[in-house]
């Protein structure tokens, strides 16, 4: 499946087996206006993981010390209610809340 934010100016496809409710689906997104070429590294991105209540998650993990750099709320040019938490490592794990 794939999902063009205009106001965002960016695409998401969505990769995987079965239903996206119940199985793994791997969230790939293409920036559209990238000034430079990615660059390959030894790193990534992000990961994603659903849940069913992101501002609760949040909450949760406030309350255990592990960062919040981008509190629950609308992602950018949509409805979906997203954050990112912080591993220990500095990387960023998108929380991405299910319908």
């Amino acid at each position: 499946r794939r999902k063009d934010y205009e106001q965002g100016r960016f695409t998401l496809a969505f990769v995987g087996y079965g239903n996206e409710k119940t199985d793994t689906v791997v969230e790939l997104t293409h920036n559209w206006d990238q000034k430079e070429p990615y660059a390959m590294g030894d790193a990534f991105g992000h990961l994603a993981v659903a849940v069913p209540n992101a501002y609760a998650v949040c909450d949760a993990m406030e309350k255990e010390g592990i960062p919040v750099p981008r509190p629950a709320g609308p992602m950018k040019g949509g409805t979906r209610v997203i954050a990112f938490i912080e591993d220990p490592d500095g990387y960023k794990i998108e929380l991405v809340e299910r319908d």
